[in-house]
């Protein structure tokens, strides 16, 4: 894997990041669920142009964009096209489970790392980690042996083009955020 493999469509990007192995300093686990968010998208960071909090996501490809969300959670990006991002919802938890369940202070292995904030807290995510590239220490990412079967829907926890389907799992993950909803299709 390489900075190309980041510098193609962020929809691309999110899917194929699924059944990844995700690890910051020797804690990580499988990526089970992603969203992508591109730049003319409203609910995008990145939607009205750069600034000094959004600038991860101009730079090059393959760095980690991360924010705090609400005041209260960091989540983790990872920089695609200009402007364009994956937000890492969700891991199975399969390396260094006794120091996230030490930073979380949750038991339940499913419940882990299941939600962009959960996920920061356990892998030890923070601010010192915005721009960095994620093809090199302390991150390390590989990509699966064999592409996982993929489900998507709706985004979540937005309220600005929230009907997009830019939101995919791994089928049948336990590990998820939430169940995923599938994409609204009318009012039938």
């Amino acid at each position: 894997m390489d900075e190309h493999f980041f510098a193609r469509d962020v929809l691309a990007v999110a899917t194929d990041l699924l059944g990844a192995d995700l690890q910051i300093d020797g804690v990580g686990g499988i990526i089970v669920e992603t969203e992508a968010y591109h730049r003319d998208d409203e609910a995008s960071h990145s939607f009205r142009g750069p600034t000094a909090a959004n600038a991860a996501m101009f730079g090059a490809p393959a760095r980690a964009y991360v924010y705090r969300s609400y005041g209260l959670h960091w989540c983790l990006n990872f920089v695609c096209e200009e402007g364009s991002a994956v937000l890492i919802r969700a891991l199975e938890p399969v390396h260094g489970i006794e120091t996230m369940r030490a930073r979380r202070a949750v038991s339940e292995i499913r419940k882990l790392c299941a939600g962009p904030g959960n996920l920061c807290k356990a892998l030890g995510v923070s601010s010192d980690m915005n721009g960095l590239s994620v093809l090199a220490a302390p991150f390390s990412l590989q990509l699966p042996a064999a592409v996982p079967a993929i489900t998507s829907g709706v985004r979540i926890g937005i309220s600005k083009a929230a009907e997009r389907p830019w939101r995919f799992a791994v089928t049948g993950s336990p590990c998820l955020s939430k169940p995923i909803r599938p994409e609204r299709t009318g009012t039938g």
